[in-house]
């Protein structure tokens, strides 16, 4: 971990030169949710190439650039894509991006993904505020030795998803007549979908929804003290006694059809907690 200040502070001088504001909230969008961007105000955006030692992201629907501007009036960062292990990255790299955001002075991030769902009571499309989470990938972005300047040896996750920022999501959606849950996200390294007796496995451990993302990002978040929402849309049901070969165009139409009440739900949250 002791390179990564340096690799912060390359990363913020590159930004700078396109964009001078100060943020206050990160959002990193994951499988299909790319169009919250046309919600925002743009005043810079830059490819993750041109940026010093972020990743190229390689996945499916995944556009690939930080975005910087203003959405519900907050000044904010958005992750148009993320990076996953399964692309052949190392943890400390994905979740560079989130120590940046912090850099550039973001106090709260908002992680969202598509998932699995494994909750009988859960359909596709519905959307579950991620109340906690179990770490599968077989890794952790804090291996090695601590930088303290970045965060403590060991940080606390007893809370790693804000509890108020929780509450205000799942009411927003109530409000709004969305289907919303809050459940138990699992993640795992992929890029392979699971086999029934995976699933199986998951539901039993406490898991209501699965996917390759979010974690690293969340744990790295709690490491430097950035207060966390996450959503997650349930793309398709991984129901073990029923389960249907994977469709990812499907996957990916159902997160775009998901994405309008995401949207609200960013926004609400973001516009409650500054409000004008």
């Amino acid at each position: 971990m002791q390179e990564l200040w340096g690799q912060i502070a390359d990363a913020v001088a590159r930004i700078r030169q396109v964009w001078n504001g100060n943020v206050k909230a990160g959002i990193i969008l994951g499988t299909g949710l790319g169009g919250l961007v046309d919600q925002m105000t743009v005043e810079a955006a830059i490819e993750y190439e041109e940026i010093p030692h972020f990743p190229r992201s390689t996945a499916v629907s995944h556009r690939g650039r930080l975005v910087l501007g203003a959405l519900a009036g907050v000044p904010v960062a958005a992750m148009e894509g993320r990076f996953h292990a399964y692309e052949g990255y190392p943890l400390q790299a994905i979740t560079l991006p989130v120590r940046v955001m912090k850099a550039l002075g973001a106090e709260l991030l908002v992680v969202s993904n598509a998932s699995g769902g494994m909750n009988p009571y859960y359909s596709a499309g519905d959307i579950v505020v991620i109340d906690d989470h179990i770490n599968l990938m077989g890794d952790n972005p804090l291996v090695g030795i601590n930088d303290d300047r970045l965060g403590p040896r060991f940080p606390d996750m007893s809370q790693p998803y804000d509890r108020r920022l929780t509450e205000r999501a799942l009411e927003i959606a109530r409000r709004g007549d969305i289907v919303a849950h809050r459940g138990v996200f699992v993640a795992v390294l992929g890029p392979n979908l699971e086999t029934r007796a995976e699933y199986r496995f998951l539901r039993l451990i406490g898991a209501d929804i699965v996917g390759m993302s979010t974690v690293p990002e969340v744990i790295v978040a709690a490491h430097c003290g950035l207060r966390v929402l996450g959503l997650s849309i349930v793309t398709d049901m991984c129901l073990p006694d029923c389960l249907e070969p994977a469709n990812i165009a499907r996957i990916i139409a159902t997160a775009n059809g998901a994405e309008p009440h995401l949207r609200k739900i960013v926004t609400g949250v973001l516009a409650a907690e500054w409000p004008h």
